[in-house]
């Protein structure tokens, strides 16, 4: 007799009950309804499709373009004894043959395929002859060509899905705006499906922006004050600042490894193996690194250069604390940072039309660093949803950010670029406006312009911050391909002839660290702890690390912290109470029961 979906959440992923409307969806699905799901990362999602997986007789078809996310998850499931398998091209030949034949022979109730696999004539022939119970699409925005990370591929799923017109299908996604939900919805053929959001928060994460200086320095006190021992994701754009960065953390001590695509194959994977499996490990990395990766316990994310838009940063910020404990996610940028995206954008082959979508975005991700009010309000408001009072728990909640009519400041910048005649930049704009007769300004005779000087009442670095604002609230830009250098918007123009006024944030002094420097135990397991706690949680860790490195599996495939948390606060004993904490099932009680009772009892 199958099981009902209670029963496969408590008897196969060993949770107690549901979160939020996963139920629902579940139910939904089970029933043979089609679904659209928005759920932040770290909700659930993919229960939302595996359990109805496991109810529904046949095979279950997920589709997503992520490897690493496919071979992660069947690696999880398969510890749950669920019969799952993944096609995609980084399979190596053998394993391909394997998973081809357990496909025909009815071994597998659910098949991780990329879309590529899923559009090849040989696996459509497969198809056709099993019982489908229902298709997933996940990281649907890949679908959407106004989505972030559009993949052309993925426009041929409507071919493929008519095929089996009788099969729900459910399709799932973190990050997509209004215009990106309804694209994805009427490419998939969902326009009559049930549409289930739930929101984009994550109150678990902590959002911090700071002021670029020394930014390497600024990295290295931030994971000593906040994360020491803790695994985070510090992203950088180029190869060459991801390999100075790792060397830089390597040599002050910190546990580094670096992951970009001019590594080796070999080394990039087994820096992967170590990310996952080890704990206290630092990846620095380009943005490719953590699409689908789904570690539970990454503690921050660390970004020491500007994303390019609102939604690379909320999908990348994401990867921290998908296990719902305390995150950070800590970024520092600066003005160079936002030239080289104009610069980018400016130099692209993509048409003005398009080009202007990518400046639009680029200036609501500076909206959202540049802002006075809770950051988090900001960054859900792109979204589209609103919170109804501050967070409490983002940088600009916790260290109020004090607003100041910068009218005339602005006025005197966007002068001195009229006056230069929109082809220098802003160190050369600051020097003009401090009076600083350096050799270049000297060379080009603006030492003898009117606006020469007249900026001494604030100092260099409130005028790096007004200069930086005037491009964040649009009231400056590029003139043309000259990226490097800046004149006033027509907006920009109004605020010289007076016709509108500004206001611009304050820096402030010094950015407080969000918490003391504690142990990694005591932070996660809170005020009510106590040493004997956090003591045994370590030892649980540290048995979790070799049991992972011995199976040669990501140690939060065997238990995550959360659940080794319940598990330090509540000591079970017995194989009974141990199937009471969350995230024990059978099949792991089994499996690894006896060993970590054998710590609790110790």
């Amino acid at each position: 007799m199958p099981m009902t979906a209670k029963q496969v959440l408590r008897d196969v992923f060993g949770f107690p009950s549901f979160r939020g409307i996963q139920e629902e969806i579940v139910n939904h699905v089970v029933e043979g309804g089609s679904a659209f799901v928005l759920m932040p990362t770290g909700a659930g999602k993919s229960l939302c499709f595996q359990i109805p997986a496991l109810v529904r007789p046949g095979i279950a078809i997920v589709v997503s373009p992520l490897q690493a996310l496919m071979d992660n998850q069947v690696a999880a499931l398969r510890q749950n004894g669920v019969r799952a398998g993944a096609f995609h091209s980084g399979l190596a030949a053998a394993e391909t043959m394997r998973m081809r034949s357990a496909l025909e022979q009815g071994e597998l109730d659910l098949l991780y395929v990329s879309p590529e696999r899923l559009l090849a004539d040989w696996f459509q022939e497969i198809l056709q002859a099993l019982s489908v119970s229902l298709f997933a699409i996940d990281e649907a925005h890949c679908v959407s060509q106004w989505g972030h990370d559009f993949r052309p591929e993925f426009l041929q799923l409507a071919r493929v899905l008519s095929q089996h017109p009788g099969v729900p299908r459910i399709a799932l996604t973190a990050t997509a705006d209004a215009p990106t939900q309804a694209d994805i919805m009427e490419r998939l053929g969902l326009q009559q499906a049930r549409v289930f959001r739930t929101g984009f928060d994550r109150p678990n994460i902590r959002y911090r922006i700071v002021n670029k200086k020394e930014p390497q320095d600024q990295l290295l006190r931030f994971l000593r004050e906040e994360h020491q021992g803790e695994s985070g994701i510090v992203y950088r754009t180029t190869r060459k600042s991801v390999e100075e960065t790792q060397a830089f953390l390597l040599k002050n001590g910190i546990h580094a490894l670096a992951y970009h695509a001019g590594i080796g194959d070999r080394i990039r994977s087994k820096n992967l193996d170590a990310f996952l499996q080890e704990d206290g490990v630092v990846m620095v990395a380009t943005i490719a690194f953590g699409m689908g990766i789904d570690k539970p316990d990454v503690r921050f994310v660390a970004h020491l250069d500007l994303p390019k838009n609102v939604e690379s940063y909320y999908q990348e910020t994401g990867r921290a604390g998908r296990d719902g404990l305390p995150s950070n996610a800590w970024m520092c940028y600066g003005m160079k940072d936002l030239m080289v995206h104009l610069q980018l954008i400016a130099s692209s082959e993509a048409d003005e039309p398009y080009k202007q979508v990518l400046r639009k975005k680029l200036n609501s991700l500076l909206a959202i660093c540049e802002t006075t009010g809770c950051r988090r309000k900001s960054l859900l408001g792109y979204f589209g949803q609103e919170l109804s009072e501050p967070c409490g728990n983002c940088d600009t909640c916790l260290e109020p950010v004090q607003g100041w009519d910068a009218t005339v400041a602005v006025q005197k910048a966007l002068s001195a670029m009229v006056r230069t005649g929109g082809w220098f930049g802003n160190k050369h704009i600051v020097d003009i406006l401090l009076g600083d007769a350096t050799e270049k300004v000297k060379e080009r005779g603006h030492h003898e312009l009117p606006t020469f000087g007249i900026g001494k009442d604030l100092d260099a670095k409130v005028w790096s911050s007004v200069i930086r604002q005037i491009v964040a609230q649009d009231l400056a830009l590029p003139p043309g391909e000259r990226a490097w250098s800046l004149l006033p918007t027509p907006a920009g123009m109004d605020v010289l002839r007076g016709q509108r006024q500004v206001t611009l944030r304050k820096e402030p002094e010094k950015s407080k660290t969000s918490r003391s420097t504690r142990s990694k135990s005591k932070s996660l397991l809170g005020k009510g702890m106590n040493d004997s706690d956090a003591e045994l949680f370590e030892a649980l860790r540290k048995l979790r690390s070799n049991l992972a490195k011995e199976g040669g599996v990501p140690a939060y495939v065997i238990f995550p912290d959360a659940t080794l948390l319940e598990m330090a606060r509540l000591k079970p004993t017995t194989e009974a109470r141990l199937l009471d904490i969350s995230g024990v099932g059978p099949k792991k009680a089994e499996r690894y029961g006896d060993e970590f009772l054998q710590v609790i009892r110790g």
